[in-house]
């Protein structure tokens, strides 16, 4: 086809905006056979189209907006990658599906709003996304993908809501500005290197109903301070928390976790581990008449009790299974002797009520 004969197809696949300045090149987008022009500005979906082809826009740096269809289902692999000017997106509600890449390397890229029915985020979908400020993944959402996130260097602000069951490898990785998350209780699994090196990340709220915590999963996190750890997890990896050099405290709820030997490693702040359930098992011990346990527990090398709380020193941590072993021991035994005495005195008042209280001799000999 000559050039001439192009032009002319091409007018006839697109609609462009008369009025429009001359810097500017509108086309409503009809489909796959749109002959699309590289210095396109504006787009507009007919309402008619239900997917973007793969690679349909991609690179065409001067893109700066973009309107989908609702009715639109699926967005293909790099569909809008490495559209420089591209500012914001808006995903319409019937979109299920986009696929891997399709906005990667979007370096201007501020807005990104996904909506509900979303299923699939595909992988590396918003990667070097250099701009991005916030995203709100959506309830329908099951599972953030590899690297989807990774290289957002300006994302500050992700909102997780329940449905989300897994985050994928390096989802989060660079986002560097990213100051607080929020882990759904119906997340079961956060994968190696999710949030690594989200150096600015001050806030991390795991909900009870997570499982597993992978390798280097929030590694290089350097402005960590705590981490609370909920009674469902039941391992740490190797490195999760490596190099979290302003981590000074972690809380852990289930005393039967496993933890990596390196799961801390590099954390040169890191003071303590504490043990809230412990704790209130104590308490309850010394509540009810037994304060020479706080002396046994101190007199256990590596275990302190200070301010009604079990704690482990940090320089201790590779010791802590064997010494929460002597811990536990210790609270059984208390317990089960709390547990005679109650038993004891219900049986004597058992037997006190059921003297003949004509006999006020037999009562007193009970008593």
């Amino acid at each position: 086809m000559s050039s001439s004969e192009e032009d002319i197809t091409s007018s006839k696949r697109t609609k462009l905006n008369d009025d429009a300045p001359a810097s500017q090149v509108m086309i409503e987008y009809t489909g796959s056979d749109v002959i699309i022009p590289k210095n396109v500005t504006h787009v507009r979906f007919h309402p008619n189209v239900i997917g973007v082809d793969n690679d349909a826009f991609a690179g065409f740096a001067q893109l700066r907006e973009v309107t989908l269809n609702e009715g639109l289902r699926e967005i293909g692999e790099h569909a809008f990658a490495d559209c420089a000017g591209l500012q914001e997106i808006t995903i319409p509600s019937t979109v299920v599906r986009i696929r891997r890449f399709a906005f990667s390397g979007c370096i201007r890229l501020k807005t990104a709003v996904l909506n509900e029915s979303l299923t699939d985020l595909g992988h590396r979908v918003f990667f070097n996304c250099f701009s991005l400020q916030s995203i709100t993944i959506p309830s329908s959402v099951v599972e953030i993908s590899l690297s989807a996130f990774m290289g957002c260097c300006s994302l500050r602000e992700v909102v997780l809501n329940d449905g989300l069951q897994k985050i994928c490898s390096y989802a989060f990785h660079g986002c560097k500005r990213l100051e607080g998350i929020k882990i759904p209780s119906t997340v079961v699994d956060i994968n190696s290197s999710a949030f690594l090196g989200c150096t600015n990340l001050r806030t991390v709220v795991l909900t009870e109903g997570i499982k597993r915590i992978k390798s280097t999963t929030f590694g290089e996190c350097t402005s960590l301070r705590s981490v609370e750890l909920p009674s469902t997890i039941s391992k740490i990896g190797k490195n999760a928390f490596g190099c979290c050099i302003s981590l000074r405290e972690i809380v852990i709820h289930n005393d039967e976790i496993q933890i990596d030997d390196k799961a801390f490693n590099g954390c040169s702040s890191l003071a303590r581990f504490k043990f809230p359930s412990l704790s209130t098992r104590i308490n309850n011990i010394i509540q009810v008449g037994h304060p020479n346990i706080e002396a046994t527990i101190n007199d256990i090398p590596a275990v302190q009790w200070r301010g009604g709380e079990i704690i482990i020193p940090m320089r201790w941590a590779h010791l802590y299974e064997e010494k929460l072993v002597k811990v536990k021991g210790l609270i059984a035994f208390y317990e089960v002797k709390e547990a005679t005495i109650i038993f004891e005195l219900a049986l004597w008042k058992s037997s006190i009520d059921q003297a003949d209280i004509s006999s006020p001799s037999d009562r007193r000999a009970y008593r």
